[in-house]
Parts: C-alpha cells; sequence; structure tokens
C-alpha cells in the first residue's frame, strides 16, 4: 500500500531536489551484456538476436530463458487513489510508481519500471494492461481506487498468465494477518474464537478480512463496518464486494460492534475509534490502527485506557508498523523465481505465515542498529518483523514458492529450496545495509552534538535541520542569528519548532576561552595574541574546531564553501593527529561496498607510509563492522612489470609481514585480481581468501582519479573522502556539496566521535 507512514523528516523543497538532482526521477537502466565490441553489437542486436527471436516464436516460455522478463515486474496506476490524496491523475501517480520500482529493487533484486494508464475507464485500463502484459514477468497494481480495483485485478488474472497483484489490498492483508497471528499466540486467544471488527470496507480492509478468514478467523466471528454503519445482511445498497461479507448481526454502528470485540481492524480515518469503544473490548484486545497518515485511534490513547491492549499501526514511530514492503517484494521475488502464473490465496497465506514466524526468531543486531539499539523480541511490541530485517529476502520467498508449487501455478518448480535460499543471501545490498547500520549506531549512543560550520549557508542549515528530523544528534550552526533564521524561512524551515542551537563566534561565551587556548597551543608557532582573537572572531572553522577540542562539541562537519586542503590546514592548527591521518572513501556499487585508500592526505606515500594507511583503514573499516581483507593495488601484478611504484608497494607489504598485523592483506596486484577470486589460478600463492574489500592505493592521485571516475560514468555512490585519525571527529566535504552529503558527514562524523570514544 502506497502511503504516506513517516513522520516528514526534511523539506518540501528537500523533497522536490531529492527527485530532480542529479538526474531527473528514480530509476534509470542499465545493460546487463558488455557492449564494448563490434561483436557485442552483433549478438545483441542484428544478426545474433533473430536466434533468440526465433527460439521464443517456437515456445514463448523461452522468453524467461532469452529477455529480462522472469525478473521483470511493472507498476501499473491510473492515479485515481494515490497515497492519501486521492485522483490526482496518471503522470502525478509516476513519482509514487517510480518509488514501488525501487522499493522492488532495494528490498528483492527485482528489476522494475513503472507504467502510468491515462484512463480512469476499468474496461479501457484491462484492455491496455492486457496487450501490453506478457512483456513482464508479474503486475504490480496501485493506487487504484474501490470498487474499480477489483474488477481490474479480477480481470487481468484471468486474461494473463502472470501474476497480477494489487498491493494496496493484498499487501496490506498479509502483514495485518501475520500481525494477528502473532497477537493471538501472545494473548492466548484462538483464531477460531476471536470476534474481529472491520473499520473501512475499501479495498484494503476486505482483502485484510478476507485473508483473515483464510488463516481460521470465523466468518460468523466478523462485522464490518463501513460510514454507513454496519454491513449486515440485508442491508441496501451494498456492493457486491462488500455483501460478500455481510454478516447476520444486530450491530448497526462501529461501537455497538466493538463492545467485547477481540479484535478491531482499522482501515478508515483518523478519529474513528474513541477511548469509549476500546475501553468496552475483551481484555487483551488487538487493536490495528492502520488509517494513514494518522490512525484512527494513537498508541497514547489506547494504552491510557487498556494497558493490555497490542497496538498496530501504519506509521514507523510507533512499534508494530504494519508496511507493505515487507510483503511485496518477497511475493513477487518467489512468484517469478517460479515463473509462476498467478499469485493466489495459498500463496498470500504463506507470506503471512512465514511473516509471523520470523517475528519470532532472534532478532539480528542489524535490526536493533535500525531501532536506535532497542534490543527487539518478540511479544506486545514485536509482532512483524522490521523492513530492515536482512533475513527477509531468503526466509520469505520460499514459502511464496513452495506454495506456488504445491498449488500448481509454478512453471518451473524449484528443487533445491536450501541452494535456492542460499542464492538469494547473496541478493543482499550490502551498501545499504552498511549506512543503515551507522545511522542506526548514531542514533543509539548518547545525543551527539555536531557543529555545521557554515552554518549560514543555505545547503547547511537544511542539512543540519534534516539532521536534527532525523534523530541523529544536536545540530549546532555557527553564524549570524538574524542571517540564519532569514534563510531558514525563506528555505520553508521552522528553527522555532527544531529548536536548533545557533552560535555566533563573536559573541559566544566562550570566545575568551577559545582564544586563551588556542593562543596557548600556537603562540609558539609565529602567531601573536591578536591573530588567534581574529581566527577565533572571524574564521568559523577555527572556532567550530576549537569547541569540539574543548568538549562543547562532540564533532563537526564543514568545507562548503572552501576546498579541502584549506580547511584541512585550519583544523590541523586546532586539533591533533591521533595515528595516521588518511582519506577514505568508501565505494557502493552492484552490491558490494569498497574502501578506498588514500583519496586525500598523502600525494606519493613511501612503503612506511603505505603500510600505515593500510593499518589505519583496516582499523576503521573494522569500526564500521567488516572484516578487512586489503588490497595494495598497482598497475604491476608482482613484480611484473618492474617499477619505483611497485617496488615501494612491496616493500610496505614486507612492513606488514614484519608487525604482524592481525588483517588479511596482499599486493601489489591490479584491481581485477583485488576484486575477483576466480582470477587468481596463476597466484596459488595470494594470502586473500576473498575478494579484497580495502584498497590501497600507491598515490593520491591514483585513489581520487578512479573514484571519481567510477562515479562519474554512474553506477555507484562515492561517500567521502572521510577525514580518519584525528584526536577529534571532523569531515570535510567538498565545495558546493549536496544536502544530502553533508548530512551522510555529519552522521559520520558522529559515528566516528562514538567510535573514538569507545576505543
Amino acid at each position: 500500500m502506497a502511503d504516506l507512514t513517516d513522520k516528514q523528516t526534511f523539506s518540501d523543497e528537500d523533497a522536490l531536489e531529492f527527485h530532480r538532482s542529479p538526474t531527473p526521477g528514480k530509476i534509470s537502466m542499465a545493460p546487463t551484456k558488455p557492449m564494448a565490441t563490434q561483436r557485442d553489437l552483433s549478438l545483441a542486436y542484428s544478426p545474433g538476436v533473430a536466434i533468440p527471436v526465433l527460439a521464443i516464436a517456437a515456445d514463448v516460455d523461452k522468453a524467461y530463458d532469452y529477455t529480462s522478463k522472469g525478473n521483470l515486474v511493472a507498476v501499473i496506476s491510473n492515479g485515481t487513489a494515490i497515497l492519501g490524496l486521492g485522483n490526482l491523475g496518471h503522470m502525478a501517480s509516476k513519482p509514487v510508481m517510480e518509488g514501488k520500482a525501487v522499493l522492488f529493487k532495494r528490498f528483492a533484486d527485482v528489476d522494475s519500471f513503472d507504467v502510468e494508464v491515462r484512463t480512469t475507464d476499468p474496461d479501457e485500463f484491462i484492455t491496455v494492461v492486457k496487450n501490453i502484459g506478457d512483456t513482464w514477468g508479474g503486475i504490480n497494481l496501485e493506487d487504484i481506487k474501490s470498487p474499480e480495483c477489483f474488477v481490474i485485478e479480477s480481470e487481468l488474472q484471468d486474461l494473463l498468465d502472470i501474476p497480477v497483484f494489487h498491493d494496496d489490498q493484498h499487501g496490506t492483508a498479509i502483514i495485518s494477518t501475520a500481525g494477528l497471528i502473532n497477537a493471538c499466540h501472545i494473548t492466548g486467544k484462538k483464531l477460531e474464537d476471536i470476534k474481529v471488527v472491520l473499520a473501512g470496507a475499501g479495498a484494503a480492509g476486505l482483502s485484510s478480512i478476507g485473508l483473515m478468514k483464510a488463516v481460521g478467523v470465523r466468518a460468523e466471528n466478523t462485522v464490518i463496518v463501513d460510514r454507513d454503519g454496519v454491513i449486515y445482511k440485508g442491508r441496501e445498497g451494498v456492493d457486491q464486494w462488500k455483501a460478500a461479507h455481510a454478516t447476520d448481526t444486530p450491530h448497526r454502528t462501529l461501537a455497538e460492534a466493538m463492545v467485547g470485540a477481540d479484535v478491531v481492524l482499522g482501515l478508515s480515518a483518523k478519529g474513528a475509534i474513541t477511548k469509549e469503544m476500546v475501553a468496552s473490548m475483551a481484555p487483551n484486545p488487538i487493536i490495528f490502527a492502520m488509517a494513514n497518515p494518522d490512525p484512527e485511534i494513537t498508541p497514547e490513547d489506547v494504552a491510557s485506557v487498556r494497558p493490555d491492549a497490542i497496538m498496530a499501526t501504519g506509521r514507523s514511530d510507533y512499534v508494530n508498523q504494519v508496511n507493505n514492503v515487507l510483503g511485496f517484494p518477497y511475493i513477487f521475488r518467489g512468484a517469478l523465481d517460479v515463473r509462476a502464473r498467478r499469485v493466489n490465496h495459498k500463496m498470500k497465506v504463506a507470506c503471512a505465515q512465514a511473516l509471523a514466524a520470523l517475528a519470532r526468531e532472534d532478532v539480528p543486531d542489524e535490526v536493533a542498529m535500525a531501532y536506535r539499539g532497542r534490543k527487539l523480541k518478540f511479544g506486545p511490541d514485536y509482532i512483524i518483523p522490521s523492513p530492515f530485517d536482512p533475513r527477509l529476502i531468503w526466509y520469505i520467498p520460499p514459502f511464496v514458492a513452495q506454495a506456488a508449487m504445491d498449488t500448481g501455478v509454478a512453471r518451473k518448480p524449484i528443487e533445491d529450496m536450501e541452494a535456492y535460499r542460499t542464492e538469494l543471501r547473496s541478493r543482499l545490498d550490502p551498501s545499504a545495509a552498511l549506512m543503515q547500520n551507522i545511522s542506526g549506531a548514531v542514533r543509539a549512543a548518547p545525543n551527539k552534538r555536531v557543529v555545521f560550520a557554515e552554518g549560514e549557508e543555505t545547503a547547511v542549515i537544511r542539512a543540519a535541520w534534516g539532521f536534527k528530523q532525523a534523530e541523529l544528534g544536536t545540530p549546532i550552526l555557527l553564524g549570524r542569528e538574524e542571517l540564519i533564521r532569514k534563510n531558514a524561512a525563506e528555505a520553508g524551515l521552522d528553527f522555532d519548532a527544531m529548536d536548533i542551537e545557533i552560535v555566533n563566534a563573536r559573541v559566544s561565551e566562550h570566545n575568551a576561552d577559545y582564544t586563551d587556548w588556542l593562543y596557548a597551543r600556537l603562540q609558539r608557532r609565529g602567531y601573536l595574541r591578536r591573530d588567534v582573537q581574529r581566527m577565533i572572531n572571524q574564521d568559523r572553522n577555527y572556532f567550530g574546531a576549537t569547541m569540539v577540542a574543548r568538549g562543547q562539541a562532540d564533532a563537526m562537519v564543514t568545507g562548503v564553501t572552501r576546498n579541502f586542503n584549506m580547511v584541512l590546514k585550519e583544523v590541523r592548527r586546532v586539533l591533533d593527529v591521533k595515528n595516521r591521518m588518511i582519506g577514505m572513501s568508501i565505494l557502493l556499487s552492484k552490491g558490494r561496498t569498497l574502501f578506498v585508500a588514500d583519496t586525500s592526505i598523502h600525494e606519493l606515500p613511501n612503503a612506511e607510509e603505505l603500510a600505515e594507511i593500510a593499518i589505519q583503514a583496516a582499523e576503521t573499516v573494522r569500526k564500521l563492522g567488516k572484516t578487512p581483507r586489503v588490497a595494495f593495488l598497482s598497475y604491476s601484478t608482482f613484480g611484473n612489470p618492474p617499477g619505483d611504484r611497485g617496488e615501494k608497494v612491496r616493500e610496505a607489504i614486507r612492513i606488514l609481514d614484519a608487525r604482524g598485523v592481525d588483517f588479511e592483506y596482499e599486493g601489489e596486484m591490479p584491481p581485477e585480481l583485488a576484486l575477483d577470486p576466480d582470477a587468481r589460478a596463476a597466484y596459488p600463492f595470494m594470502r586473500l581468501t576473498g575478494h579484497a574489500n580495502v584498497l590501497v592505493m600507491p598515490a593520491i592521485h591514483s585513489a581520487s582519479i578512479s573514484t571519481r571516475l567510477v562515479q562519474s560514468l554512474g553506477g555507484a555512490r562515492v561517500i567521502g573522502p572521510l577525514l580518519v585519525g584525528l584526536e577529534k571527529s571532523v569531515q570535510i566535504v567538498s565545495l558546493g556539496a549536496s544536502v544530502s552529503e553533508i548530512i551522510t558527514a555529519a552522521t559520520f562524523a558522529a559515528y566516528d566521535e562514538g567510535a573514538a570514544a569507545e576505543g
């Protein structure tokens, strides 16, 4: 279900900029085959393409073998029910549909493209999709209003030989059913005995009650309420989909139906359920208030009258979030992998039961990191798995695939389910997990005070606001308060509501103390007191770094208005190097996370410096939760061809050998040997046990050029260079850095400070 579940942690301009830059939209196409030579082109198109054309003409199912159909889902809408915003037209739905495509890729490695159909007529919509439907391995219908969505999905399921799945209906049904199974498990209630009330008889509500009946809830124990009251047998003006769930009941209002009820499902509107209604329910009531963005009743109101209740909502800022991203990626992953002809009831039940079972398992530490360090454990506050649980990709699809096989809708049954689970594990995106873990650790640590040195810049102001909204720490903006507030107001940010700290260096109460401290540090380096006073008064990098040095802040981010070397010189006059200082960039590409050093400090490192760069990089990678495997890169391969830079690398290896360091390392070698273990057959002596994840470059130019080249070519994200090794945590962004880059740097600054404190 597309919805607005999160508290807004960004401004309107942030959202527009995110969708606009650096490339409009959120998805693009990348070829999966090489296109570098004439032979490549001949195979990809004419004449080579004729061979699979003829094969598919003879057997259409061969399209799964020779095209992307088997891992391709269409996200299709006509925009008649966008989010909670209503009918805004097909093109207004495109950002949402692109977003859904991104979620498919992020959580289940399913390729997806959006299709917006310009019609509100169900028959015309069906005709359009029917005629193009064979293009994909599955279709996800989205944001289509009720009751037309029932007709559209039903007819397309009959007309097409691929899964057609309306997520607004079934996604909510699957997740809420999983939650119900576990809530009953905790309270000791039996599904066949509970009385269930549904408030809201739209697509999601009717699908939810239908799936709950499939797992054991008795039809006679359900009561459905729409805006006109209870849907009872004999009520006039009820459409066929609502009438199918009508029951014989004397109740005519929601309040009457909830007396003595065990469960209430809210899929209606804010305020639809009152405290009095909740108070009238049976012992240990189960309340799923899933209206978005505001639930029918808040958990706080429920707790005030029924502390024995188990509560779920559609929001991420409360426990037990009914989030559709727990369902649709894994439903389609399992369905595609067996080339299913449809998603049937058994497959949806299997998904719900698998989600319920996963929530009862021990929760891995990666999930706790995403929840500010709170240890999640099966119980009233944890009945539904977290969307960030890394096990979802390999735990859920096998159950869906097995149900498809058991019910005869699978074209290609899976013979080895354990091997399938192993293959699914490899689809995880470690780059997304890395950022999740870093942010989670920062939120879990004591609140960090991070100085944003160039506080009058609009991008910095927006970054500080986003940093605060995301609860990553307390931002401190350096600058003139009047100008900062003026620029914030022009950016549409309410600083009064956010209570963001602003410090003007010239009038700060710490000005004299900072001057005395910095003068004592610099007086023997040719600086007069008036020089230091001017530095503290007029240069925010000096003031901010001194603020961190004196303990009034934990970390600092700067660099938006000055080049890296100038900023580093200023910071180095205030802070000492704790260990070897290096610049390390993080390269995230194709599911792989690589750490590249040194990308900003050592221009032409000698052998000793190369060894120390490797040690510092390995230590930093360990702090980020990874096991370092270091490769020293070079144009030569173990001395061939010979050269001065290669000899320095070989000497660095000898230095590490003598020191007996506790991480894997090897060199010198080209990138293909470092990154591809299969390419090492001619070098059986190599000590790396897998692909390298820490790449030590022979010089700063090779490090900087390679990371920037990869970033410019696309398909990769580069974070950094991160500054590592100072006694206090400072991150320097590039000139003109974007808001998201500043927030990322501030997050790493807060994380690095926490890691340093622990060390």
